[in-house]
């Protein structure tokens, strides 16, 4: 066995070694959402920001297609409110603000086209905090901006995954 076999071996190894550990432990990339619907249609009063996030979520996390008329839909996922908020976390010795805590709380619910319900009025609340500098104010709103963002796509993703939790679970008749 030469030397330059030998490296290659143990790069090998080493390279190797963190990965199964991630496999072992059950660790995998987040794939689609297995949504048991053909076309959602979105209703309510979403901003126009989180109409595009769940809209964008739904078109690049599932094989659903997204439904214009509530008609032509198997879910309609109504979005009932939609807060966003920023409150004062923490000032520095100075008495000058040093970090904010971001959130936004959603409330919506999900119904097929007979009117039942999938996911009755729930609510999902986010919130991130973040440090701030009176040195920095622009690039701290920018700052603010994008992780509001990306708040947005992670409730996104979360409305879709409850969705999709609750369409596997057997809704309770009654005779």
């Amino acid at each position: 066995m030469s030397v330059n076999s030998l490296r290659r071996t143990v790069l090998r190894l080493l390279v190797s070694v963190p990965f199964s550990g991630l496999i072992a432990c059950g660790w995998r990339v987040r794939g689609m959402v297995d949504l048991p619907f053909k076309a959602i249609a979105i209703t309510g009063s979403p901003s126009p920001p989180l109409r595009a996030d769940l809209q964008a979520a739904i078109l690049t996390g599932t094989d659903v297609q997204i439904a214009i008329n509530p008609k032509d839909a198997d879910l309609i996922l109504d979005i009932i409110n939609e807060t966003n908020g920023r409150e004062i976390l923490a000032y520095s010795s100075t008495g000058q603000i040093s970090a904010y805590r971001l959130s936004i709380r959603v409330i919506f619910r999900a119904y097929d086209t007979a009117g039942a319900d999938i996911i009755p009025d729930s609510e999902i609340y986010i919130n991130r905090d973040m440090d701030f500098s009176n040195t920095t104010v622009l690039a701290t709103d920018a700052q603010q901006q994008q992780f509001i963002g990306l708040m947005r796509k992670d409730l996104a993703i979360q409305i879709l995954r409850r969705i999709a939790a609750a369409a596997k679970i057997p809704q309770a008749r009654s005779f």
